[in-house]
């Protein structure tokens, strides 16, 4: 089930809601358990047994933590940390690395003349990668001590589960929401500002994502591309499906993450922001501060500083700061692709780093304009289906010095540009950095500018109704991050 479809909308968002507000309050993390198993289980059930089993885990491994911990073992309490993310992180490395692995070494094995492996294709289950995460940070947090173990196994079940973020973030912590699952009040400003919030994610999606998409699709899902004697694309096609991925990408992401901390803020939780305007970023540093920092920050906290970070001499920060980039990058997905995208961001942090190092400690300035271009080469490989095709579209930058089909539009991608999506598409870049102009103003004003700012809002009704309409014309689109 996905928000921008008109069964979550009109069937389960209303009788969740209606169960949630009518339930006591010592009931409603039962409430937001059920309902958030039928919400994951309605793609397939059987896959309930593998979330409710790594919760299971992670929580007995915690409290034998914990225990072991009030007897004075602390040898044992590491064990037992390790036991649940071990058994945690094993889960996520079979469903989404098995196959990748096997692939390469067949690949390996091929190569010294051996027979190749047989094994039958795995599933990925949606969302695994983020409730994994959200079960090793409390693993760790309970053995750190920065959190207490959750009350109850049902706390913290229905923690991992909160069907808002459960699929595609932001990565919360349960340090960061413990207060809120003891006791959280819920006024009439929380269920107005979280539904303004809900629906102006919605329209990201709907009205904006959705109708780039076609344009980014129509170069990078042509069969063959990248392929000998494969499709040959022009230097404006390969332009405007790298534009266009950009600008549904982000409006697709955070259009997710504005609906998971809309749909909390209606059930009493305050979920911390995932994004802040990252295009208009001066450099990669402010921008992975900027791009998704509930991952940024997550992969900081549990694996760049546990590396060593920067206190273990100049070599050694490089490193740590290149690792944690490519194991970033796997964690998007199993492919080549993805972890040449975390050499490529690591890389640039990296050469950051040591121009930084030589100003002071303060890394350069590019400009909004060529940081953004260094990300576009990026999504290139996040969006490309192998690297062949990669390499075809940035090939095509090149025009005929590189052997594409010339600088303009080929025919097999002129016929699929519609006059909607190209209209759209010149009117989301003004909303990109438009809305961090909204965000300061929004800041800074003070209770009468407040007013006419808040004023502005109600042009999400017609919009989300707009929205509403447009969604049932068109196909089942699932978000970028649920593949994740």
């Amino acid at each position: 089930m996905v928000f921008s479809s008109g069964l979550f909308l009109f069937l389960f968002l209303p009788i969740f809601l209606g169960a949630y507000f009518a339930a006591p309050e010592r009931w409603r993390s039962l409430v937001i358990l059920l309902g958030s198993w039928a919400f994951y289980g309605w793609w397939r059930w059987d896959f309930l047994l593998l979330f409710a089993g790594v919760k299971l885990w992670v929580y007995l491994a915690s409290l034998g933590t914990e225990r072991a911990r009030a007897r004075g073992d602390e040898t044992a309490a590491t064990r037992a940390t390790a036991v649940g993310v071990v058994g945690a992180l094993a889960s996520l490395a079979w469903f989404k690395y098995a196959g990748f692995g096997v692939e390469n070494l067949n690949l390996l094995l091929a190569g010294l003349g051996m027979q190749p492996l047989v094994m039958a294709p795995i599933i990925l289950p949606i969302g695994i990668s983020f409730y994994v995460f959200q079960a090793v940070s409390y693993a760790i947090d309970v053995h750190r001590g920065d959190a207490k173990p959750a009350r109850s196994f049902l706390d913290f079940a229905a923690f991992i589960a909160l069907f808002p973020q459960l699929v595609a973030g932001p990565v919360l912590r349960y340090k960061d929401v413990a207060d809120q699952f003891e006791h959280r009040t819920i006024g009439r400003h929380d269920l107005a500002v979280g539904a303004t919030r809900f629906m102006g994610g919605f329209c990201k999606k709907v009205l904006i994502a959705d109708a780039v998409a076609p344009l980014a699709n129509a170069v990078f899902d042509l069969p063959g591309l990248g392929a000998a004697g494969g499709p040959q694309i022009g230097a404006a096609d390969a332009a405007l499906a790298i534009v266009a991925y950009t600008v549904q990408l982000y409006f697709d992401f955070s259009g997710y993450s504005d609906m998971a901390i809309g749909l909390g803020r209606m059930m009493g939780f305050h979920f911390l922001e995932n994004f802040d305007h990252p295009y208009i970023s001066k450099n990669i540093t402010e921008f992975w501060r900027r791009w998704h920092i509930s991952l940024s920050s997550w992969l900081r906290d549990y694996l760049y500083i546990p590396l060593g970070g920067n206190r273990l001499g100049r070599a050694r920060t490089y490193l740590n700061l290149w690792l944690t980039m490519v194991l970033g990058g796997m964690w998007h997905g199993a492919s080549w692709n993805f972890v040449l995208w975390g050499v490529w961001h690591g890389t640039l942090l990296g050469v950051e780093r040591r121009l930084g190092e030589a100003r002071g400690g303060k890394a350069p300035s590019w400009g909004a304009l060529p940081t953004l271009l260094l990300v576009m080469v990026g999504w290139v490989l996040f969006r490309a289906k192998d690297l062949p095709s990669a390499a075809a579209v940035l090939g095509a930058l090149g025009g005929p010095a590189l052997g594409a089909a010339g600088w303009g539009f080929s025919p097999l991608v002129a016929w699929q540009l519609k006059g909607w999506s190209l209209t759209v598409l010149a009117l989301s870049i003004p909303l990109i950095f438009g809305g961090a102009w909204w965000r300061r103003a929004w800041a800074h004003a003070q209770a009468p500018d407040r007013l006419r700012l808040e004023r502005w809002q109600l042009a999400f009704i017609p919009a989300f109704v707009l929205a509403v309409l447009r969604l049932s014309a068109q196909s089942y689109t699932p978000f970028l991050y649920f593949q994740f």
